[in-house]
């Protein structure tokens, strides 16, 4: 299939993840990178979802001010938030707070919320949509997480895990969208990126499993 004919508008993707342009570019999409700068605190009594719906939204508005209207692009953006109940699990600062993040996530059960928003730069029309997926996680042990945390794989991680982490697997099983955990929802943005009129060249369920042992939830 022609991607050329098929992907009418650019697309702009709004982050700088190694794993987000990984995912467009198996879906056989063409791109441009703008990282969006913006504060990414959370508000006082902000809800996980409310936050991630705020960021995801936030970041696409940010990059289309740098872009011009005239430009028939659509902008990407996407935000992921590990939640424990309704305490927020960010990036960890260092080692330590890695291993207080594992250390609370392990056996049990948490939520993993990813937004993803479009906006189309030459009518202004924005669409987002919030992804949320249960994990539990298994009950790995102080060595492993400590072996973990030494590689270096949880600095920039929400929550300080890799779902699909070969060597560390931390997830016993999920219930959702295993691409949603991992930054971006592949079965939302083919549907946003249908609205937009792109269709994507290859199929989300075989991108979407080559990433673990999970399937898709879109099957």
């Amino acid at each position: 299939m022609d991607a050329s004919i098929i992907q009418a508008k650019k697309i702009i993707l709004a982050s700088s993840s190694p794993r987000r342009q990984a995912f467009l570019r198996d879906l056989g999409l063409t791109y441009r990178v703008m990282p969006a700068d913006i504060d990414e605190t959370p508000q006082p009594s902000e809800t996980p979802v409310a936050l991630v719906t705020r960021l995801a939204s936030s970041k696409a508005r940010a990059v289309a001010n740098r872009v011009p209207a005239t430009e028939n692009a659509l902008i990407i953006a996407a935000d992921t938030v590990v939640a424990l109940g309704q305490t927020i699990l960010g990036k960890p600062v260092d080692k330590a707070d890695a291993s207080r993040m594992l250390t609370l996530l392990r056996g049990v059960v948490h939520e993993v919320h990813s937004a993803v928003s479009t906006l189309d730069t030459a009518t202004g029309h924005t669409e987002t949509v919030v992804n949320t997926t249960e994990v539990w996680m298994r009950a790995y042990s102080d060595m492993e997480m400590a072996q973990y945390i030494d590689s270096g794989d949880p600095v920039d991680k929400a929550g300080a895990y890799a779902i699909q982490h070969p060597e560390f697997d931390p997830a016993q099983r999920i219930q959702g969208c295993l691409s949603g955990v991992m930054g971006l929802p592949l079965g939302d943005l083919q549907t946003l990126l249908a609205h937009a009129g792109i269709v994507t060249p290859y199929d989300v369920v075989t991108v979407c499993e080559a990433q673990t042992h999970f399937g898709c939830c879109q099957r």
